[in-house]
């Protein structure tokens, strides 16, 4: 009984503790993951429906906002979860901003947002010759406001799934196991909540759809070590994800209500060429991008870990 409340112990996400073999560090890391985030969903989800009451509507009737007052609810109030997971990551963890991976000066951000757009249009403008995307021009009555905001809501959105896989479980486990196990458990955990949106009804799609959240995933976490620092992944992700949704109109990882956008971009059909009712995120194309994206960074950053081991060496040398 005593080992058993020690491994509980051990493994709850509510404590620091890391003196345990790496097997259970994983599991506790997992823990603190799914606590994080479901504890931050669940307070996130209490504020939108108290507001709704302190609106004067009761949801629980049907009476709610319009679609687009929702949407903008939903991603504003992925901030709050940010603070949220912040003060859980402060007050369980004992950790800072520092330790979750915001210590380099934020311009290496705008490295992401670059990366991104690159990714993203080399693969939409490929998909788009092949005829499996059809443009249609540009939207005659654009909501530039809603554009705009959305944004800030993408902003708050890719900072918080980076927070808690490049952030909470990539920096915990790359000091305590090693680096392919840090990366590989956070891009399980990223794709994870993705698969809800996917259409297994279509093997082959929801199969490459998979695959590219990997891909994906390997990229956010590659950044984030070349640059020591999750600020790029966190640029990259939401501008991949604001650029396809609300300026392009495509889906956006099967969310196929678009609230607004500028041009006027449709899925010819459902193929593995542009992903079906996933978006592009399931197709072919997006993994030869996306496998090539993390083919050269897996390169750069192998080159750059050994020339700054050989440097530390030298320098070794030097000082004896």
């Amino acid at each position: 009984m005593r080992r058993i409340k020690e491994l509980i112990k051990n493994i709850s996400p509510f404590n620091n503790r890391t003196d345990m073999p790496k097997i259970l560090y994983i599991i506790k890391v997992i823990l603190i993951f799914w606590a994080f985030k479901l504890g931050a969903e669940l307070i996130g989800e209490g504020l939108v429906i108290a507001l709704h009451f302190a609106c004067g509507k009761n949801p629980l009737k049907g009476e709610m906002f319009s679609n687009n007052t929702i949407t903008l609810i939903t991603y504003f109030g992925y901030g709050i979860m940010i603070g949220i997971i912040v003060l859980f990551w402060r007050l369980f963890q004992k950790k800072g901003l520092k330790e979750l991976g915001f210590v380099k000066p934020a311009a290496s951000y705008f490295a992401g947002v670059l990366a991104g757009m690159v990714l993203l249009l080399i693969s939409v403008a490929a998909i788009t010759l092949t005829g499996a995307i059809e443009y249609n021009g540009v939207f005659g009555n654009i909501d530039y406001r809603m554009v705009a905001v959305m944004f800030i809501c993408f902003v708050l959105q890719g900072a918080l799934e980076e927070i808690l896989c490049r952030g909470i479980v990539q920096q915990l486990l790359q000091k305590k196991t090693s680096v392919p196990s840090a990366i590989f458990v956070s891009a399980v955990l990223f794709t994870i909540p993705h698969l809800s949106s996917m259409d297994f009804g279509n093997l082959a799609i929801a199969s490459i759809a998979v695959v590219n959240l990997f891909l994906v995933s390997l990229i956010f976490s590659l950044l984030t070590l070349r640059f020591k620092s999750i600020w790029a992944a966190c640029g990259m992700h939401s501008v991949w994800n604001y650029i396809l949704y609300s300026i392009l109109g495509l889906n956006l990882s099967g969310n196929g209500e678009i609230v607004s956008s500028v041009f006027d971009m449709r899925t010819a059909g459902s193929s593995i060429l542009n992903g079906g009712v996933y978006g592009i995120e399931a197709s072919i194309i997006t993994t030869a991008v996306l496998g090539t994206a993390a083919a050269l960074l897996l390169v750069s950053y192998c080159s750059v870990s050994r020339f700054s081991s050989r440097a530390a060496r030298l320098k070794g040398r030097t000082l004896s």
